[in-house]
């Protein structure tokens, strides 16, 4: 579905917590998307919350954001049964060909072969796991957005994956949400979601809520993460909190 652009939706999970990554993977969303690089899971809690992903009911497949454009962290990803992976600080060609080169097995790349889970899902033959994953690109530097049209043409290449706090800040946003640069950044949006098109490769990006998911996809995404369970966590105890406190009654 995402090499054929179709509209995805998907969820952000930072939390090593399995149960609630495998109530969530019910909810009708195609992916959740396990944060390997800024979340607080390592790569135990990796292999438990994609298993749980893949239980009964689930209607999404596992995807990892993995820690660094290096063959290690995204091989053990793949072999723990990851449908895709996604890889931060992609900054030109050559670093988008590594990142698909580390996916691939040989004669298309350098994945060493060892599919300890991903065997009983994806797989085991190369020909199975390379039709059934995919390798996605972050654009989140000065460096990648200058360079997006050459790295969607990366063959081997399946998408690109806006990371809109990282990207602000490097076309000049003194914070992440940064008004100031609203404009610019919009504009960085249409350069990417552009190049994409161009290259036949899926565009997504990452969002706070599913407004703004809805949002992006109108404007020509492919697909849109929402994020995230720590803050949706934080944001629904706290208006509990306030309902609770409402009629005065509560310290």
């Amino acid at each position: 579905l995402l090499r054929a652009r179709e509209p995805l939706v998907g969820y952000w999970s930072v939390l090593d917590s399995p149960v609630s990554t495998e109530r969530i993977a019910r909810l009708g969303y195609d992916y959740v998307a396990l944060d390997a690089q800024h979340g607080l899971i390592d790569h135990a809690g990796v292999l438990a919350s994609l298993t749980a992903i893949d239980t009964k009911g689930s209607t999404a497949v596992g995807l990892v954001r993995v820690e660094a454009n290096d063959p290690s962290p995204i091989g053990k990803a793949l072999d723990a049964g990851a449908a895709g992976v996604i890889v931060p600080l992609i900054d030109s060609a050559q670093d988008a060909a590594d990142a698909v080169a580390a996916v691939r097995y040989p004669p298309l790349g350098r994945r060493s072969y060892g599919p300890m889970r991903a065997a009983l899902r994806i797989g085991p033959d190369p020909a199975d796991a390379h039709r059934e994953t995919v390798v996605l690109a972050m654009i989140e530097t000065a460096e990648g957005l200058a360079h997006v049209e050459e790295i969607c043409a990366t063959e081997g290449l399946d998408g690109v994956y806006v990371g809109p706090s990282d990207l602000r800040i490097a076309i000049g946003g003194t914070t992440s949400r940064d008004p100031a640069v609203a404009a610019e950044f919009e504009a960085a949006l249409v350069t990417v979601r552009t190049a994409a098109a161009a290259a036949g490769i899926a565009a997504g990006i990452h969002t706070g809520d599913g407004a703004a998911a809805a949002k992006r996809l109108a404007e020509g995404f492919t697909f849109a993460t929402v994020a995230c369970d720590l803050v949706h966590l934080e944001q629904v105890a706290s208006g509990h909190l306030a309902a609770a406190k409402a009629s005065g009654e509560a310290r």
